[in-house]
């Protein structure tokens, strides 16, 4: 599941860095491997508790079938992730497993051993919340701030093409390593927080060693298969340039940095994808190839039932067989 996000959702942070070439493909994976190992090792606990033990009561079920029901949500959203990813979709995997999660959670319920009430909704509403506010809020933040470098700095600078390759050019790679940083903060919860559930790691401080095993797992899938989804975000959404990729960078990572202190486990996807769409919609409508849009906004919709109900599938497969 951690090379999954590697490869689909680190990628994503580093689709504007490579769209409008401030780096290399190779050096984004060095540089987006360090930050993000960082952020996931020392500000992953948050958001890894509350996709542990936030939504489904894992302390009232027996930890035998914790023990498979989060083997069957690892194995569900590692698919629904892997075949996004062949398809050059940017899916969310936080969509993909608290959706996994909670089709856990609709298992046991139905098995009689929690009741529906049980599993929280109210924190499952939440996060679906947040899911949708936060490209919004992204979409507007890189709205605002490149309407703001248009004005104050590129339509005072003496000449946009020397603006671009001088500072922005080195603005849009620090930015591009907060961004890093904070997708590792966030989104390592995705990989770990079934395994830290098994280990009843479900609320307080998640083990350093396990935040940093996901880290890991996260670098190595963006240095083997990131380069597909990094062309989507960076050359098929709006054409992106410097300025505009450090905007949308931004933008990005404060909206996920803010969330990942609330313990809030955003769509990092819907995030940047929000703010490269920002951008875009700063230059004008024109600028936005709303048809890939569309084919994203489609791959979102499907992930939360699709990963419920394979891991659905899965977890009763393995309860029927015996294991």
């Amino acid at each position: 599941m951690a090379w999954n996000i590697g490869a689909n959702d680190l990628a994503n942070s580093m689709g504007d860095v490579i769209g409008s070439k401030a780096l290399n493909t190779r050096q984004v994976i060095i540089v987006a491997g360090i930050l993000n190992f960082l952020g996931a090792t020392f500000l992953g606990s948050r958001v890894t508790s509350t996709v542990a033990g936030g939504i489904v009561p894992i302390s009232s079920i027996d930890a035998h079938l914790v023990t498979l029901g989060c083997l069957s949500a690892l194995f569900s959203a590692g698919l629904w992730v892997t075949c996004a990813t062949f398809f050059r979709l940017p899916v969310s995997t936080s969509h993909s497993v608290v959706g996994a999660m909670l089709g856990f959670g609709i298992c046991c319920a139905l098995m009689g051993v929690i009741g529906f009430d049980e599993i929280s909704w109210g924190v499952f509403g939440k996060v679906v919340i947040s899911w949708i506010l936060s490209p919004l809020v992204g979409m507007t933040l890189a709205f605002l701030i490149y309407k703001m470098v248009v004005r104050f700095i590129i339509s005072r600078g003496e000449g946009e093409e020397r603006l671009e390759r001088g500072i922005f050019r080195y603005l849009v790679i620090a930015s591009s390593c907060y961004q890093a940083f904070s997708f590792g903060s966030n989104d390592v919860a995705n990989a770990i927080a079934p395994m830290s559930a098994i280990l009843g790691n479900t609320g307080g401080e998640v083990p350093i060693w396990i935040l940093a095993f996901g880290g890991f797992g996260i670098v190595v899938g963006l240095s083997t298969w990131g380069y597909r989804v990094m062309m989507t975000l960076g050359e098929r959404i709006t054409e992106l340039k410097p300025s505009r990729g450090f905007s949308a960078d931004i933008a990005c990572a404060t909206t996920i940095l803010v969330c990942s202190s609330f313990g809030m486990p955003v769509s990092t996807t819907h995030t940047i994808v929000g703010s490269v769409i920002g951008v875009g919609l700063a230059r004008g409508f024109d600028a936005v190839d709303f048809g890939t849009v569309k084919s994203i906004l489609y791959s979102w919709l499907a992930t939360v039932p699709a990963a419920a109900v394979v891991s659905m599938a899965i977890f009763t497969t393995l309860v029927k067989i015996g294991l």
